[in-house]
């Protein structure tokens, strides 16, 4: 191995106690700016990161892990195969915030997917059997979840982006989804609105039904009855939506406005609306949820529940973080608030030039 000679030393291979040398601090220090420790104030961290830079020194992770027992790593477990999730940018916007709290507190990400329920569990298992990672955020809940269930049983710190019906001690980071979807549906009553039909997500998903939950109490307050064939199960893709509209537009009294579970799916549905020649929203009215970045460049754009995406991903990085260094938390549950974005897709009057 070469020498190099820095500050008029010559070095084979750069220590932390180097760094700790020429910076004029202990090891330990070093260990802590290393680390993000907050204590250490900012003047030192930054001269100990400068000198770190000039050496070429990078701290050996494994051998670190070995001794703290920790990795500074999160996994995120992706709730579908991920090549399916990532053509719905909702997910893609989660992932953004849990990044940007995680990189704040010199934390990395771990990704991973499964094609499975068991194939999830046994992922999971060897994260958490081999202390791969410190903490997992979960982004979505099921009934009856066996990610939720295992991760109980190993009293494994974990947060979950969403509610658990059958957990309900559980960390977690939500929307109040009922009140959304029903925000949602009163916004189409309040416009005269009688016959408006649901367009909802998995049924295992509990974020479904809660929307549906709050679809049927706006309807059942303003005493419409719901038909049978007025909610239509689909999934969290363009092409289910589009779908949808098929069997919907079919049926002999077809709805004058629509509640649609997710954007992506709201996509589809426009695109099966201008296929049949039916415009929106001059034929019939449409609202959706999530608020991604282009409903607002659909034709029209699309009036959305804004759920704050990126800080549903941020809080539950923050909030896992805490659990990992066991800080206190306000609150079990954290409850990001939504609010309607209104677009031309549900608006009465539209000017066009």
């Amino acid at each position: 191995m070469e020498s190099v000679k820095i500050r008029g030393y010559e070095w084979m291979s750069v220590t932390i106690k180097d760094v700790a040398r020429i910076a004029g601090v202990s090891p330990s220090t070093v260990s802590r700016v290393i680390s993000g420790h907050t204590r250490i104030s900012p003047q030192t961290t930054k001269k100990v990161k400068l000198i770190m830079e000039e050496l070429g020194y990078f701290p050996n992770i494994m051998a670190k892990s070995l001794v703290s027992k920790t990795t500074r790593t999160l996994g995120i477990i992706l709730p579908r195969p991920a090549e399916e999730l990532f053509l719905n940018l909702f997910f893609a916007e989660i992932i953004r915030g849990i990044l940007a709290q995680s990189m704040r507190a010199s934390y990395d990400i771990l990704l991973t997917s499964s094609f499975s329920d068991k194939d999830e569990i046994e992922t999971i298992t060897k994260l958490v059997k081999g202390r791969r990672v410190d903490g997992i955020i979960l982004l979505s809940s099921r009934k009856n979840d066996p990610s939720i269930q295992f991760l109980r049983d190993q009293n494994f710190p974990f947060v979950l982006i969403g509610r658990s019906a059958d957990y309900p001690d559980v960390t977690s980071v939500d929307n109040d989804n009922v009140q959304a979807a029903y925000d949602a549906t009163n916004h189409l009553i309040a416009q005269g609105h009688t016959n408006i039909r649901f367009v909802t997500g998995p049924e295992e998903m509990v974020v479904s039904q809660d929307r549906l939950a709050g679809y049927k109490k706006a309807m059942s307050e303003a005493n419409i009855n719901i038909a049978q064939d007025w909610i239509i199960e689909g999934e969290l893709l363009s092409q289910s939506g589009y779908r949808a509209m098929s069997f919907i537009m079919s049926q002999q009294n077809p709805p004058t406005a629509l509640v649609v579970f997710d954007d992506v799916a709201a996509f589809g549905v426009l695109r099966g609306l201008t296929e049949l020649g039916i415009k929106v929203p001059d034929q019939i009215k449409l609202v959706s949820f999530n608020n991604i970045a282009i409903s607002e460049l659909a034709s029209p754009p699309i009036s959305s529940i804004d759920i704050g995406t990126y800080q549903l991903g941020y809080s539950a990085s923050q909030t896992l973080i805490r659990v990992v260094q066991n800080e206190p938390l306000n609150a079990k549950e954290m409850i990001i608030p939504h609010r309607l974005i209104i677009r031309e897709s549900s608006m009465n009057k539209v000017s066009r030039v």
